[in-house]
């Protein structure tokens, strides 16, 4: 049987966390073990336990390789739900319209980016900015995030931004200006619920719809069209 794996991210943090269910639940301990009030101990060691188990799981790193041929395909580059399928003037890299695609992360899910294409990085920025709720509109261009630029061997260009949200606090990026983006591979970390926003051409085929659950490097949700200058979504 395998054991889970922990993404590096949280490492830390779970160690951290167990310091702090030593250190809560050792005084509790000492004071109600020679009293009536042992329950108190109880309820502090299965509080301090569940928080243990909830960082554990949010930091999981599962293994995930998907083995494709066409280096056309786009792949979810995390998990969560479709909530953004629409055309959108990119105002910070591109100042043109893209078709926007957003996946909303809840705390529930695997937090770890993949880089959703293969090709080489242009742009690996991080701005500050607000942490309004990750499912807001506004989230996009006003709260913390970092844009990742990527160019295909086919000279397309796709963004993948990603977004802070009212609980996370730090965005990580691995990403940098000239490495390659290798499929199967982490782009980066958001800790707590966020969101992840990629911008295509907007003739890109897409094959999930607003609402649909995806699975980060598993998912494939759309196809670069061949000739990138041909727009079949005009209006």
């Amino acid at each position: 049987m395998k054991h889970p794996r922990i993404h590096r991210e949280g490492r830390g943090l779970i160690v951290g966390t167990v310091l702090l269910l030593f250190l809560i639940n050792v005084p509790v301990y000492m004071l109600t073990a020679e009293t009536h009030m042992k329950w108190i101990f109880g309820i502090s060691l299965a509080l301090t336990a569940l928080l243990l188990v909830f960082v554990t799981y949010f930091f999981r790193n599962p293994v995930r390789v998907l083995e494709i041929d066409d280096p056309n395909f786009i792949i979810a580059p995390a998990d969560g739900r479709v909530v953004v399928i629409e055309p959108t003037e990119e105002n910070e890299y591109f100042h043109e319209k893209k078709l926007q695609v957003s996946i909303f992360m809840s705390p529930f899910n695997v937090h770890a980016n993949w880089y959703p294409i293969e090709g080489t990085v242009l742009v690996s920025e991080h701005q500050k900015g607000r942490h309004k709720g990750a499912w807001l509109p506004k989230s996009s261009t006003e709260n913390e995030r970092s844009l990742v630029v990527i160019e295909t061997p086919s000279k397309v260009q796709i963004a993948v931004r990603q977004v802070a949200g009212a609980m996370a606090r730090r965005i990580v990026t691995y990403a940098k200006p000239g490495h390659f983006a290798h499929r199967n591979t982490h782009l980066g970390f958001i800790k707590l619920g966020s969101r992840v926003d990629m911008y295509l051409p907007l003739n890109t085929e897409m094959f999930v719809s607003v609402g649909e659950a995806v699975r980060g490097n598993e998912t494939i949700i759309g196809r670069l069209q061949d000739d990138p200058t041909i727009n079949t979504n005009e209006e």
